[in-house]
């Protein structure tokens, strides 16, 4: 792609989601991108065919600053079960800092849950992926012992899906510098809750 084009699309991408997060993504027009990023709508209309359009952009595009982070973490040189947990708390206050910094597309985020999971597809399999090849890791260096890691890192993947919107929320707040929060979780994924 040519880098002046890749530059004029960000540009539009980032100027809809600064106007989605202030205004909405249903009270704001093609007409107000389009102004906002000074350019003609046929600019606009040259990259996307509609405010659906862009806004599955945006979507993605926040989706790709989380990607980032957790790659960060992935090629971490430390060991599995700490990797694991590193994850897990990275994971859910990126998508925290994703959701809050966008304002109103916060309560678009929460409205148009579906829009947004249909956008995550990739994600999810990305994600997946990155906690089967830390499981493995794991079970190579001897500190997992597991019959199906693609199973496991499903499991896993949902189970860090669903504390997203408490934490989102605020209704869970979890700190990955201290040290109850880790435990907690190291805890519930290493030991679960048997006692021994």
């Amino acid at each position: 792609m040519d880098p002046a084009i890749s530059k004029t699309k960000k540009n539009l991408i980032d100027v809809a989601r600064q106007l989605f997060a202030k205004k909405g993504v249903e009270n704001t027009t093609m007409n107000d991108i389009a102004e906002a990023s000074q350019r003609g709508r046929r600019t606009l209309y040259t990259y996307f065919s509609s405010k659906s359009d862009i806004y599955k952009a945006v979507i993605e595009t926040e989706l790709n600053v989380l990607y980032s982070k957790l790659e960060e973490v992935i090629k971490r040189d430390i060991p599995a079960d700490e990797k694991l947990i590193m994850l897990a708390f990275t994971r859910l206050g990126a998508i925290k800092e994703v959701v809050t910094r966008n304002g109103t597309l916060r309560a678009d985020f929460f409205r148009d849950i579906w829009q947004v999971e249909n956008v995550r597809k990739e994600f999810d399999k990305k994600e997946i992926h990155y906690l089967e090849t830390i499981i493995l890791d794991g079970c190579d260096k001897g500190i997992f012992t597991l019959k199906d890691v693609r199973q496991t890192a499903v499991i896993l993947h949902y189970a860090f899906k669903g504390l997203e919107v408490p934490t989102i929320r605020g209704t869970m707040k979890f700190d990955y510098n201290k040290t109850e929060d880790r435990d907690i979780i190291a805890n519930l994924l290493f030991k679960g809750l048997y006692t021994k």
